[in-house]
């Protein structure tokens, strides 16, 4: 019996979901940079979250969840700023200076920030796995802060150092939004939770945007950026990230970060002619053990 569209893509198994997340999340960083260099940071985010607001509406009230919406617009508005609004800026201005390829090294850092957080924030105390994993993520960002600097053009130290403290904002942001949704947002549909972050975004960027707004026209190369930003690496990578959930679990989805980087660095290379070098591969692996101990995937053997 030959299946349907839809049953086909019900049956899918929840690996090829994962590799396409990551080759489209991957991919955001490059859309990113395009939309930057063209109309700035600010509208480039602004645009991203609209984008996405508008493509994830519709689907909110086909799912006849936009009363649920209504009830929690509050908590989901706040969710917005931490999780898309504040984040995609600081992404926006940080690609201005660093490549892709070190913004996504970064980004996979936000598993990091989240152990961080709940240490701080809900006093979960970490052992010594995840101690000396927060100690080798932050350590392998730090290698990786003072690489890009080496590396940097004469004159250009300065922008290298503040474009990677302005990306740490963004998976620090991640770690909030995070923490909060645990403690005051958990049980709510997946999809108003993103519809909501989105709009939330929306509304908080849209002054400073109108500020900010570029006085030249668009061009067709950064609408086609924005609209890949918003309609595929924001609305449509949502609706893969919470299948993947539903399919595994929301530990397993959220290792989509890992492979990130892989898929941006080679973006990066073919397409806008960044150079990866050896060092920035160590570096990326010094974090990457770094979260995978911090979030207990893997555990320092006990001793006897």
């Amino acid at each position: 019996m030959k299946l349907t569209w839809v049953e086909r893509v019900n049956h899918r198994p929840w690996w090829v979901d994962f590799i396409l997340l990551s080759a489209i999340w991957g991919s955001s960083f490059m859309f990113t940079k395009i939309a930057v260099q063209d109309i700035g940071a600010i509208p480039t985010a602004f645009c991203r979250v609209a984008i996405g607001a508008l493509f994830l509406l519709p689907l909110l009230f086909w799912k006849r969840q936009s009363a649920t919406l209504v009830n929690h617009w509050k908590k989901a508005f706040l969710v917005g700023i931490f999780n898309s609004g504040i984040p995609f800026t600081a992404y926006s201005f940080a690609l201005l200076t660093i490549s892709t390829s070190t913004g996504a090294i970064v980004n996979a850092s936000t598993a990091l920030f989240g152990a961080l957080i709940v240490w701080l924030w809900l006093k979960d105390k970490p052992g010594l796995s995840r101690s000396v994993g927060l100690v080798l993520g932050f350590t392998g960002v730090s290698l990786l802060a003072l690489q890009n600097a080496q590396a940097a053009p004469p004159g250009d130290l300065v922008g290298q150092l503040i474009g990677m403290l302005v990306c740490l904002l963004a998976p620090l942001c991640y770690g909030i939004s995070a923490s909060y949704t645990k403690l005051y947002f958990s049980g709510v549909p997946a999809l108003v939770s993103s519809t909501g972050s989105q709009m939330g975004a929306t509304f908080f960027l849209a002054p400073f945007a109108i500020f900010f707004w570029p006085d030249h026209a668009m061009q067709l190369s950064t609408l086609g950026a924005l609209l890949a930003l918003g309609i595929v690496c924001t609305g449509f990578a949502f609706i893969l990230f919470f299948r993947i959930i539903a399919l595994v679990s929301a530990s397993k989805a959220l290792t989509v970060t890992y492979a990130v980087p892989v898929f941006a660095g080679f973006y990066g290379v073919t397409f806008l002619n960044e150079v990866i070098t050896l060092p920035m591969i160590l570096c990326a692996a010094v974090i990457l053990v770094g979260i995978s101990l911090s979030t207990g995937l893997v555990r320092l053997p006990k001793s006897s």
